[in-house]
């Protein structure tokens, strides 16, 4: 009897941590699939050039010009994240992590006032397979005519191909200041 009722606790055991095991695979399962995704033009998807060209042309624009925001959405992966390299006043730093959705809502505000064009000066890029690194050194200016730019920095740009698209799946940037200037190295492509 005691080897029935052990028998018998041991399975109801056994299905509790399978059933705790479905419940924390079903959590940490993928969020949507990409399809759930406003749909991406080609040419923006197809080659790392492509989503690049295309991340820095959805988020360019004069004050008050909507920017395409479903386009913006159609280049990252359903769970990518951006993140700001922040500095605090005694010298230290914070990485600020943003949802696509957040960057949108934080930046639709700023773009109904101010122009707002970020463009590509070079680029170092390695890959391996369905993964690529992009070090994308940009500048941003408020007018495509501004004598000099307000910012540059760098655009750290994580990529997956799925064997039919490339995703953004993370993008982690830092702007230079007096104390961190731009090295020589990332004001080339290679």
């Amino acid at each position: 009897m005691a080897r029935l009722a052990g028998a018998r606790l041991g399975l109801a055991w056994m299905f509790a941590l399978t059933t705790a095991g479905a419940a924390m695979a079903a959590d940490q399962a993928p969020g949507p699939a990409p399809a759930a995704v406003a749909a991406a033009r080609a040419a923006d998807v197809e080659s790392i050039d492509g989503i690049v060209a295309a991340l820095y042309d959805v988020i360019s624009g004069p004050a008050g010009k909507p920017r395409d925001w479903d386009r913006m959405r159609s280049l990252f992966a359903p769970e990518a994240h951006l993140m700001i390299a922040v500095p605090h006043p005694d010298g230290s730093f914070a990485l600020r992590t943003l949802t696509v959705e957040d960057y949108i809502g934080r930046n639709s505000r700023a773009f109904a006032t101010m122009g707002f064009f970020e463009r590509e000066l070079a680029r170092t890029s390695d890959s391996f397979g369905q993964i690529a690194q992009v070090f994308s050194t940009y500048e941003s200016r408020h007018a495509t005519g501004d004598a000099k730019p307000f910012q540059r920095g760098i655009n750290s740009l994580q990529l997956f191909n799925d064997g039919k698209r490339w995703w953004v799946v993370n993008l982690v940037w830092r702007a230079e200041d007096e104390r961190l200037p731009l090295p020589e190295r990332y004001l080339r492509s290679r």
